[in-house]
């Protein structure tokens, strides 16, 4: 059986608990985001989510998930996990913890067992586009089947973008 996308650490966790694949892949550019995909691809730039690595100032690793029109509110995020700081987390870290190189980050297979923690109202969204483990593919996903293959933590951090 021949398949026309890459078989990542994610595509295989999906494999393992029962989910549907459909990939979407796209002309990766460096830097271009989850804005340079959903124009790639035709996709709704608010369902496209972006999977951050994130560390706290106790050099906790965690993820999270938020839409691709929307930033992350430090802030917000370290009152709720009791810590004073948190920041994007270094990309050779990034790589380390999720075995994944940047821009090519999903929440799905990753090396290390990390916390994810995502936007309450992405979890409302019919059809998110989650990157599938590489550069240049995303991978269509209900949040219902998300949350059968990974434990999500839902919160309420979004601030507006810059886009």
């Amino acid at each position: 059986m021949s398949h026309d996308y890459p078989i990542t650490a994610a595509v295989r966790a999906l494999r393992e608990g029962g989910i549907p694949i459909v990939p979407h892949l796209y002309a990766y550019k460096e830097h271009g985001g989850a804005l340079r995909a959903a124009a790639e691809l035709g996709l709704p730039l608010h369902q496209v989510v972006k999977t951050l690595v994130m560390e706290g100032d106790d050099r906790s690793v965690f993820l999270v998930l938020m839409h691709g029109d929307m930033e992350v509110s430090t802030q917000r995020l370290a009152r709720l996990l009791g810590v004073k700081k948190v920041a994007p987390c270094d990309p050779a870290r990034a790589q380390r913890e999720t075995g994944y190189m940047v821009g090519g980050i999903s929440p799905l297979g990753t090396r290390t067992a990390l916390p994810v923690y995502a936007e309450a109202s992405v979890l409302d969204l019919a059809v998110i586009y989650l990157n599938g483990g590489k550069r240049g593919f995303l991978i269509a996903i209900t949040p219902e089947d998300l949350r059968r293959v990974i434990d999500l933590t839902p919160v309420s951090v979004a601030i507006p973008g810059e886009h």
